[in-house]
């Protein structure tokens, strides 16, 4: 019987580490289609972000510019060609299934791990103002559409980032996916995110390597997210 630190152990290589079998590939005529259709959309999708982040929060331009930017990656996944769900590892090691359960246990963890860091990075100033003024957007705005608007743009990233874009490229698809994932972020001018977006892009890459596909990124990305747009602004009034 497997104690605490084997538990975590055996989920880490199953979650992050040991791909299952019989994963999907492109035929090389579809794979030149896909990088065209994947490098318009990440200038196009990378500029709208931009823009996006930096719409002073209570605007209500901020909405339309989320959905354009979830329409950018969406459709372009979409036209891209086939994406599929994946599976993961069973418990038992004798199945596989989808990683559903799997995925939100590893969301649920990321999440932990962030917040955790937050109440340490809320003690310093130059770190946590260009945070607050992020979440702003959420304080002023209306919650439950950001809330919306904070999961579909979750949901279609996925898509793209961990579908269309990672099927594109022949090799070192879990770095390169990782690092422009990150890119994007740096028009925004918060480190912070910037950071979290690189630790984000890499666990869902190794997920996507893992599963074949992109349910499992898309939960524990959704998860994420969802989860640091609720409890990040609570936690971090606990160190006022």
């Amino acid at each position: 019987m497997r104690g605490p630190i084997g538990e975590l152990r055996a989920f880490i290589d199953a979650a992050l580490l040991d791909p299952v079998a019989d994963q999907h590939d492109d035929p090389p005529e579809a794979r030149t289609r896909r990088r065209v259709v994947v490098a318009i959309t990440f200038v196009v999708g990378s500029a709208v972000l931009a823009w996006a982040l930096r719409i002073p929060a209570g605007d209500s331009l901020f909405y339309t510019a989320s959905l354009a930017l979830a329409a950018v990656w969406g459709v372009g996944a979409i036209a891209s060609g086939p994406l599929h769900f994946g599976r993961g590892h069973t418990r038992s090691g004798e199945r596989e299934a989808r990683p559903v359960v799997q995925s939100l246990a590893l969301g649920a963890l990321l999440l932990a791990i962030f917040l955790v860091a937050a109440l340490v990075i809320a003690r310093i100033p130059v770190l946590r103002e260009p945070v607050d003024a992020l979440l702003d957007h959420a304080r002023f705005g209306s919650l439950p559409v950001v809330l919306a608007i904070t999961m579909l743009n979750g949901i279609v990233e996925e898509l793209y980032f961990r579908g269309a874009l990672y099927a594109a490229l022949p090799s070192h698809a879990v770095a390169i996916t990782t690092v422009l994932y990150a890119l994007t972020t740096i028009g925004s001018g918060i480190p912070l995110l910037v950071l979290a977006a690189s630790i984000l892009g890499l666990v869902t890459a190794l997920q996507r390597r893992v599963t074949g596909g992109i349910l499992g990124p898309i939960i524990t990305h959704v998860t994420w997210s969802t989860g640091m747009l609720l409890l990040l602004p609570p936690a971090l009034e606990l160190t006022r």
